[in-house]
């Protein structure tokens, strides 16, 4: 099982006084060297954390994989051309919103959705799809050419008592399987922490875990290379 390391809450830290420091490409050598497979980084439309300058740092110095999360904005998709990360997953973004609330809707966005994975691809990109565990984004995933799907596992993440983790874990489980069957590789993540995350680290289908915001809080206590290999240790 991979894990990739989100640093996204390294910028939080960062921008909360509109500071130089901390680096997030400090964290993701320190992750790397700790033993993280990737590094993720979500440049977002308003760039609340992660900036520009960030995703051109991360570029030179990720020696694993650099996964970038972006939107399908022409803007953002410009500048993933320009520096060109390892791999690029498109996600849902809404401005006012905490945190990615929920899967990308391939079916709805479709055609522009294609059209990005095209031209992503173009560039020697390789792409993911951040969606719910749903039989028919699936479907949509695997028609726009992308060769990877994230399953969004925030309702497990999310789960009120241990029958609806269980359902959920189930549906996970399942999407998985399906993708597989579809010759699409299949990662997850968002909401995984330490206590929950080798439930789904169990789904044979699963090749990677993307985890940052509940990483980083560890490492708050700990420093980044124990969060790290705590985490490794558990998947």
């Amino acid at each position: 099982m991979l894990l990739g390391i989100n640093v996204d809450h390294i910028a939080t830290i960062r921008q909360i006084r509109k500071a130089q420091v901390p680096e997030p490409a400090f964290a993701a050598v320190i992750a790397e060297a700790a033993g993280a497979d990737s590094i993720v980084a979500h440049l977002r439309e308003d760039r609340r954390h992660i900036n520009d300058r960030d995703v051109s740092i991360l570029r030179e110095v990720v020696k694993t994989r650099f996964n970038l999360e972006m939107s399908i904005a022409k803007d953002i998709v410009d500048i993933a051309c320009s520096v060109k990360p390892d791999q690029a997953t498109l996600v849902p973004e809404k401005r006012r919103e905490v945190t990615t609330e929920g899967g990308l809707d391939v079916a709805a966005g479709f055609r522009r959705i294609k059209n990005t994975v095209k031209i992503l691809e173009g560039a020697g990109i390789e792409v993911s799809l951040f969606i719910d565990p749903e039989k028919k984004q699936i479907d949509f995933a695997r028609k726009t050419g992308a060769g990877i799907i994230e399953l969004h596992t925030g309702r497990f993440a999310d789960a009120k008592n241990q029958k609806q983790s269980d359902r959920c874990l189930a549906g996970l489980s399942a999407a998985a399987r399906y993708a597989g069957e579809m010759g699409l590789k299949v990662s997850a993540g968002h909401g995984l922490n330490y206590y929950n995350v080798s439930r789904v680290a169990g789904i044979r289908e699963i090749e990677e875990l993307n985890i940052g915001y509940s990483i980083i809080c560890r490492a708050a206590l700990v420093g980044i290379a124990a969060a790290v290999k705590e985490m490794k240790a558990l998947i």
